[in-house]
């Protein structure tokens, strides 16, 4: 429950519970070139091959293939490349769509129980916006 904080940090409003929601759901995660020769790398394939056996591409770039139930091709009880996993992977839930939106948050923790709403709007997106600017750092 929330008490009474001008500033929240990351482990306020976020847990991770390993329970891989982050990784099903529709649209796929995006991999860049340097994600997708980091990937073949730790796979020990080449990125030609991981392209053509591991992605899709859409109508902005490459995602990750998703299996028929919906969840990355390489979510099997846990994450199967989590050393070289994608930056929007890494970057979850402190992402830029809830700055800009904060509803965002909200709609993000209905499917993951590690995201805690109980706290202001105005303290999440300031926490969420200190954990975008640290990692530009």
């Amino acid at each position: 429950m929330y008490s009474k904080k001008e500033e929240i940090f990351p482990e306020d409003v976020f847990q991770c519970n390993m329970c891989g929601d982050c990784c099903k759901g529709f649209g796929g995660t995006y991999v860049n070139e340097d994600e997708i020769t980091a990937i073949s790398r730790f796979l020990n394939i080449e990125s030609a091959l991981f392209t053509e056996k591991y992605c899709q591409k859409n109508r902005t770039g490459m995602v990750l293939s998703q299996k028929d139930d919906g969840y990355c091709i390489f979510w099997d009880t846990k994450c199967t490349i989590h050393p070289v996993k994608p930056h929007m992977c890494n970057a979850w839930p402190f992402i830029e769509a809830v700055v800009k939106d904060i509803s965002n948050w909200r709609i993000m923790a209905v499917m993951c129980p590690g995201i805690r709403t109980d706290f202001p709007d105005g303290l999440v997106a300031s926490c969420v916006q200190k954990v975008i600017d640290n990692r530009k750092k």
